[in-house]
């Protein structure tokens, strides 16, 4: 009861409000939970209009594909052109292995820096003498991974099953048109040079493919550990000694000159080389002993043939330290030291991780090894 007559003597409270006159202190929280209500309800009401907008925006994304879209949404021709650009250099990349047409680029403008004495020799002459060492041996790339997978299919079926060549979406006549064209418009500007070296260098990886891919008689190298290495020798070897002769006497127009970082490349780049030769077929046993090539890894293991290789390299480098430590220079000293240190702990910690089971596991690896490639010929340069 006290409560009750303390309650019915509160004093009113004016609202803001119109037309609702006076409310006292037990009215106001329950207007306050019908504001609270109301509010409430209008942030449903927006919250699902959002809702819907958002899903019907999702709705017609989704019905689109974003990197091939339907032509009929498109502006016709423009679309469906870039959609044929794409699609035919997807298969060109896959027919020709992109990473070897990045280590001739990387080789060829390594190597033809390398004769330069001053800032002044890179002039519009030099660029232009690069490019023309550049363009036929790119070409000749084209030829080298063409008439491989050309000569490979039925290996690729098993190691490569993602070649163009292996799923049709290239023929074999386009295929033979691609690496006719490359080969002959890489020879035809390599004697239009009038540069012996850039020839001489040309035919040498020509050859030496064609041996290496070619089934014929005395040929078809691939079947042979040995012959193998020469091949791949010749064509990451003796293509950097034609780099460098070419920019030296026939761009710079000086007389040929064993410089100390020139043979140090060309060292480094053969021991590269026979690398590249002993772990290319770690992840394709399964593919070269149903097509009965006789590879180092069929013949010795892969276990061997993998360390052999991680060996050559790390060898490579202990070596790389030593002559880097002999160099006058600190920069060029601290520079080729620590650097082939930081390459080699890489390479020993990569392998270390590699199960020779998994085709993925040893891929990746060599993959690897092709990367490191191209850090070396930054760090020739500081062999002085």
């Amino acid at each position: 009861m006290l409560q009750l007559y303390a309650c019915s003597f509160v004093p009113p409270v004016k609202s803001s409000l119109h037309n609702q006159g006076y409310l006292t202190q037990i009215q106001l929280p329950v207007m306050r939970i019908q504001n609270l209500k109301y509010k409430h309800s209008l942030k449903n009401t927006f919250g699902e209009r959002k809702t819907i907008i958002r899903s019907k925006l999702l709705e017609s994304h989704s019905s689109e594909d974003w990197h091939l879209s339907d032509p009929k949404k498109e502006n016709g021709v423009v679309g469906k052109t870039q959609r044929g650009i794409f699609k035919k250099w997807d298969i060109l990349c896959r027919f020709v292995h992109p990473y070897i047409v990045m280590a001739t680029i990387i080789g060829v403008t390594s190597f033809s820096l390398l004769p330069l004495e001053s800032a002044a020799d890179l002039s519009l002459p030099f660029l232009v003498g690069v490019l023309k060492t550049l363009v036929p041996y790119v070409l000749l790339n084209i030829y080298t991974g063409g008439i491989n997978a050309l000569y490979d299919i039925e290996i690729d079926k098993v190691n490569k099953p993602y070649r163009p060549l292996v799923t049709g979406e290239l023929s074999i006549k386009s295929a033979t048109v691609i690496v006719s064209t490359a080969l002959v418009t890489s020879l035809a500007m390599g004697i239009m040079s009038q540069s012996p070296p850039l020839l001489y260098g040309l035919v040498a990886v020509f050859l030496g493919t064609s041996a290496y891919s070619i089934k014929l008689p005395l040929l078809r190298w691939k079947n042979n550990p040995f012959l193998t290495a020469v091949a791949i020798l010749v064509g990451r070897g003796v293509t950097h000694v034609s780099y460098y002769v070419h920019t030296q006497e026939y761009v710079l127009g000086r007389p040929f000159v064993l410089t100390r970082s020139f043979v140090f490349a060309i060292a480094i780049m053969s021991l590269f080389a026979v690398t590249f030769a002993l772990l290319k077929d770690v992840p394709d046993v399964d593919g070269d002993r149903e097509s009965g090539v006789q590879s180092f890894c069929i013949l010795a293991g892969k276990e061997k043939v993998f360390w052999l290789g991680i060996s050559i390299l790390l060898m490579g480098y202990g070596s790389a330290m030593v002559v880097g430590a002999s160099s006058s220079c600190l920069t060029n000293k601290l520079v080729t030291v620590l650097g082939h240190a930081a390459l080699a702990s890489s390479l020993w910690l990569r392998a270390q991780s590699v199960d020779l089971d998994s085709k993925e596991s040893t891929s990746s690896l060599y993959m690897f090894v092709w990367k490191l490639y191209y850090v070396e010929h930054l760090l020739i340069h500081f062999v002085r």
